[in-house]
């Protein structure tokens, strides 16, 4: 076992006294199944307002700005129902992955009893986090934000205000493929208004309202157009005048840009990390340990809930059900004597500078 100043602390135990867990308050009484999930975070909360703001701005300049005013009617319903569904989906999949626990581990479970009941065996190890006082299972990470380790974490994500975990990675995954599908959908019918109105309706309103030169419009206006009074209002191409129109329609079109970039690849990152098994956590920390590899699409049918459906792309159907972790998911097993050996050595020369309850290992 490779052993380097850059490495995090954690407990690695044998016996229960090593862990101190008389320092570790039992865990409260578990609450019932499904219970909401919420992170008290400031910032993560301010995001998700912004979030949900920003998804809102979107839908009012596409219906009221581009489509309601619309005299095609066809149009305007097909893509009015598109938007308005896809920005349902992706705003009940914010919900989903902010509200969802995302594999939180049990609270201060490293006390005494508890660690005795693992019977561990030589060559095993457990790993408590010093910092909630709970025993880590194999892949979980302590996320300073939740106060909490998580299983699997990937990272966290302060747009859905939470951990990005086992539980709620399939919520994320259809935020931001949701997100990428509005935006894309918001820049096409943007490109359409501007293609279909600024020719036809604009050129006389801009001229009315001084922002174009009179010498291109007077040629395409027969004589008879030029006595009759100019109309400020174009009731086919947007209810507000010219110079708001094209603002708000600016602003939406550099929203869109930026949002479909963003979570087009957080999409692409999410799904790489679900097809070779390795969250973004482990990836950051070169983290390459031997696990058994059952396929790429056999791990995207555990994140998404089974055979491939409909319900893969349904944020109000649940992902896999992980099963309760049993004794054997908190203790983890030493590869090999000689890293037995090199963490034995560790913790007799760490008594020297540190406590005895605290080695540097590498956090595997």
């Amino acid at each position: 076992m490779m052993l380097t100043p850059a490495h995090h602390f954690r407990d690695i135990e044998r016996k229960p006294e090593y862990l101190q867990p008389e320092k570790c308050v039992p865990p409260p009484y578990p609450g019932p199944a499904g219970a909401m999930w919420f992170i008290r975070d400031g910032c993560g909360i301010a995001c998700a307002i912004v979030t949900w703001f920003l998804v809102l701005y979107a839908e009012f300049v596409v219906l009221f700005v581009m489509l309601i005013p619309s005299r095609d009617y066809a149009y305007s319903i097909v893509n009015g129902i598109l938007f308005n569904l896809l920005a349902f989906l992706a705003l009940a999949s914010h919900c989903r992955a902010m509200l969802t626990d995302p594999g939180a581990v049990p609270k201060g479970n490293a006390t005494k009893e508890f660690i005795e009941s693992l019977q561990l065996k030589p060559g095993q190890v457990v790993y408590k986090c010093p910092k909630c006082c709970s025993i880590k299972p194999d892949r979980a990470h302590h996320c300073s934000v939740c106060k909490r380790c998580i299983r699997k974490m990937d990272h966290h994500c302060p747009w859905v205000n939470n951990c990005v975990g086992e539980n709620n990675q399939k919520y994320f995954v259809l935020f931001t493929m949701y997100i990428a599908l509005i935006s894309l959908h918001a820049l096409i019918m943007v490109g359409f208004h501007f293609l279909r109105c600024f020719e036809e309706d604009w050129t006389n309103l801009l001229q009315a309202y001084g922002l174009i030169r009179e010498g291109g419009a007077e040629a395409r206006i027969s004589l008879h157009e030029k006595k009759q009074p100019l109309k400020i209002s174009s009731a086919e191409c947007s209810s507000f005048s010219p110079p708001t129109t094209v603002i708000l329609l600016i602003l939406l079109c550099f929203e869109g840009l930026l949002f479909f970039i963003f979570t087009s690849v957080m999409f692409g990152t999410q799904v790489h990390s679900i097809c070779t098994d390795e969250t973004g956590i482990e990836r950051l920390k070169r983290k390459h340990q031997p696990r058994e590899y059952r396929g790429s699409w056999k791990l995207v049918q555990d994140i998404f809930g089974g055979r491939f459906s409909l319900n893969w792309f349904n944020p109000f159907s649940g992902p896999w059900h992980p099963k309760p972790l049993s004794d054997r998911d908190w203790v983890q097993q030493v590869a090999s004597t000689s890293e037995t050996d090199n963490t034995e050595m560790t913790e007799e020369r760490s008594g020297e500078s540190k406590d005895e309850d605290s080695v540097e290992v590498t956090d595997e």
